[in-house]
């Protein structure tokens, strides 16, 4: 049988184990190629001090933390402070809904049991539990990671929440020229396939589209003539938060299995 990726040229837009990845794609007989959305995730400690000062102060009737290590470095810096046990005090004060097993990990360690948690890791799976909850008039501080997110923000102010975002990392965008070089490659269909590792990937390509007025024809790309694959159900996630409703995710979510169902999916469309 002739290999799943043999004739295929399959983009990567992670930034990490790209050449692993790309090991295995030749394996599989394709071609890789590199063009990280990624971008750089940094502490961001300095803007973060006012955000967690203004916290201890303002005493928020309920928090939302997405992510594990986002928790723990609000924990951190808060001890850095000087603020730490003012800071976990609000919080044992408040309800608070946890997204990941991470975070629920984190939070569970520091004695404190969510009211609300998703069901499947996803955005959409925590606002569905928040769903119930009424937050009309509620000081609401949401812990994002990388970027915000959009789809959260949006609920809470449906339900008259009061908000305050709280990133301990945030993202500074891919290099624009490597953006225009994968939505060019896209449009002259010189790929077959783009790999997103992250949701962050996702919202840098889209991000970019959207500024330079290609986000419709991307979408017609990936709904017409080119794959998207994605590791993950938060990376999925943000796939369909763009418009794409067509994709190839493995259920293990690794690196090595996208690549390997990827070239699956191509040997079934063969057939």
């Amino acid at each position: 049988m002739e290999k799943g990726l043999a004739g295929k040229t399959i983009v990567l837009a992670a930034s990490r184990k790209t050449d692993e990845m790309t090991t295995l794609i030749e394996k599989q007989g394709g071609t890789a190629l590199v063009r990280s959305m990624q971008g750089t995730v940094f502490l961001a400690e300095k803007e973060v001090e006012p955000v967690l000062k203004q916290i201890v102060e303002e005493k928020p009737d309920f928090f939302i933390f997405t992510t594990g290590i986002g928790t723990q470095t609000l924990l951190d810096v808060a001890s850095r402070l000087g603020i730490y046990d003012d800071f976990l005090s609000v919080i044992q004060n408040a309800s608070v809904a946890s997204r990941g097993y991470k975070t629920f990990g984190v939070l569970k360690k520091l004695g404190i049991q969510p009211v609300a948690v998703d069901e499947d890791g996803t955005t959409a799976g925590l606002i569905q539990s928040l769903k119930h909850i009424d937050l009309q008039g509620k000081r609401v501080a949401v812990q994002l990671h990388g970027d915000a997110s959009p789809k959260m923000i949006g609920f809470l102010e449906g339900k008259g929440a009061s908000i305050l975002q709280v990133l301990p990392y945030q993202h500074t965008a891919p290099d624009d020229v490597i953006v225009e070089t994968l939505i060019q490659e896209m449009k002259e269909k010189k790929v077959d396939a783009v790999c997103f590792t992250t949701a962050i990937q996702v919202r840098s390509l889209f991000k970019y589209a959207k500024k330079i007025g290609t986000d419709k024809e991307l979408l017609s790309l990936f709904t017409n003539e080119i794959d998207a694959v994605s590791v993950g159900k938060v990376t999925s996630e943000a796939l369909r938060e763009e418009g794409v409703e067509h994709y190839v995710a493995p259920e293990l979510e690794r690196m090595g299995a996208m690549i390997i169902e990827l070239s699956k999916y191509y040997n079934l469309q063969s057939e």
